[in-house]
């Protein structure tokens, strides 16, 4: 992505508009509420129930995955630390990081020459906010002043300490996003523009060797910092924002990619570990979508499965405020034909994707429409436009939607059959994730055993990381 909202898709896709402007427990659910559950709910919930008793928090242990611990992906977003003023520190103050896994950095660009690069280019990159910027002790993990000698600063050296505090917890480099899988088809046509492009990624990231700016930058500034690669291109072989090339071979080249990746990242791995000694891994994921259209247009499963660690599922989008009548963004289960998240998971593992490879993509934002019509709970009614947001049109974080359900103007609606809560005032609908409807997906999780949970984005919890909290209670059983 670039600094522009993502556009809007073709009616009937979900659609993907983590944002780029400023932009969950598995406890016991409620028996009196298993009457009013669909069969496969009631098996999760009943599931839950049963081991929430005596569940410990294990990481996961003790749930369908068969003692491996459950993935916990947290976007952070380049962005993020100006309008929004969410820090990496926040990471920590909030009681985030400890309860993640992974750290996925959104976003690295690839240029016209098919390379990975940085710099201070509006639009394309931003050197400042990944490595040059200066933090002072308060708004430092450490709590010391970066220094103007110090060659890396910025959101990759807070990155850096926040690792040092959190042993264990990996940050991975996300390439591309809704508006910078603008060049991915081209770089990936040939074995020589793929060799180029995996090379020029590696150095930049996993190597470190990033362009000197002023102090900062340089050979091996951000060495060891990065503990893999995520690939967020949108989409292999189908349309997506409106300057990004896509051609019916990139299924091919997709694939043939994925396998670059995971074979360079793996020599190097192999080149730098000392005599004796077993290499460092480096994961490899990505974002993919819920669409069989898409997936089937460039999603070669049982190919890149093998070299992927895991890939992390769109779970929300399934509808939008550009639509015109309400629904559901992100449901866990839905009527046959409509998108939900346990269809996407039925997508992906019929096409030959393992269930514990396959992370759950879940919304920290809503989608709002407004000029809502037709009465009722306001859903699947009628809508003029958009809801306004804080940072753009028919979104909002959920810490903002949580103090809308707080105030008494909207009446908070749910559809615990189906896994999906709204608000709505009679004129305006939010379609979003609380606390409660992550109790219901993170059961599951577990009960399918699935590889864990993703999250877009970090910056939209609240200030003590409440539906952070929420996932890792539901993931180890609590």
């Amino acid at each position: 992505m670039s600094l522009t909202l993502s556009s809007a898709r073709s009616a009937g896709t979900p659609r993907n508009t983590r944002r780029t402007l400023g932009r969950l427990a598995v406890a016991a659910c409620s028996l009196s509420l298993l009457a009013t559950l669909s069969p496969a709910a009631s098996a999760v919930t009943t599931a839950s129930a049963t081991s929430a008793s005596t569940a410990k928090h294990d990481g996961g242990k003790s749930g369908g995955t068969s003692g491996r611990e459950y993935k916990r992906v947290g976007y952070f977003t380049q962005w993020g630390v100006y309008g929004r003023n969410f820090q990496v520190k926040d990471l920590d103050t909030s009681g985030q990081a400890a309860k993640l896994s992974h750290i996925n950095y959104a976003f690295g660009n690839v240029n016209a020459e098919g390379k990975c690069f940085t710099g201070n280019v509006a639009g394309e990159a931003d050197a400042w906010a990944d490595y040059a910027r200066p933090l002072d002790a308060a708004g430092s993990v450490d709590g010391v002043a970066d220094t103007a000698e110090q060659p890396l600063a910025g959101n990759f050296n807070q990155l850096r300490e926040l690792k040092a505090k959190h042993p264990g917890l990996k940050v991975l480099i996300s390439l591309g996003g809704w508006s910078w899988s603008t060049h991915f088809s081209d770089a990936a046509r040939t074995p020589a523009s793929r060799k180029a492009l995996v090379s020029s990624c590696i150095d930049l990231y996993i190597k470190g060797n990033l362009p000197v700016d002023g102090t900062r930058g340089g050979a091996g500034a951000a060495a060891g910092l990065f503990d893999g690669v995520d690939i967020d291109w949108e989409w292999p072989g189908s349309a997506g924002d409106t300057d990004t090339v896509y051609r019916p071979e990139d299924k091919r080249n997709f694939t043939a990619l994925v396998h670059e990746f995971r074979t360079q990242l793996d020599a190097y791995a192999k080149s730098q570990a000392p005599r004796g000694k077993k290499a460092k891994h480096y994961d490899l994921s990505a974002f993919v979508p819920a669409a069989p259209a898409k997936i089937d247009a460039g999603f070669d499963i049982p190919r890149i499965m093998r070299d992927f660690d895991f890939v992390n599922l769109q779970g929300y989008d399934f509808h939008v405020s550009g639509e015109a009548t309400t629904s559901q963004q992100s449901a866990l289960y839905a009527a046959r034909g409509d998108f939900s998240v346990d269809q996407t998971v039925r997508d992906w593992e019929r096409r030959g994707a393992p269930a514990r490879k396959l992370v759950v993509g879940l919304p920290f934002y809503g989608q709002g429409w407004t000029g809502v019509t037709g009465g009722g709970d306001g859903l699947g009614q009628p809508a003029a436009a958009p809801a306004p947001g804080v940072w753009a049109p028919g979104s909002e974080d959920y810490k903002v939607l949580k103090g809308l359900a707080a105030s008494g103007a909207y009446k908070v609606h749910r559809d615990v059959k189906n896994g999906s809560a709204w608000l709505f005032d009679g004129t305006t609908l939010w379609t979003y994730d609380d606390p409660q409807v992550l109790r219901a997906k993170t059961a599951y999780i577990r009960h399918k055993g699935l590889g864990g949970a993703m999250v877009w984005s970090m910056d939209g919890d609240t200030a003590n990381g409440e539906l952070t909290t929420a996932i890792d209670r539901g993931l180890s059983g609590r």
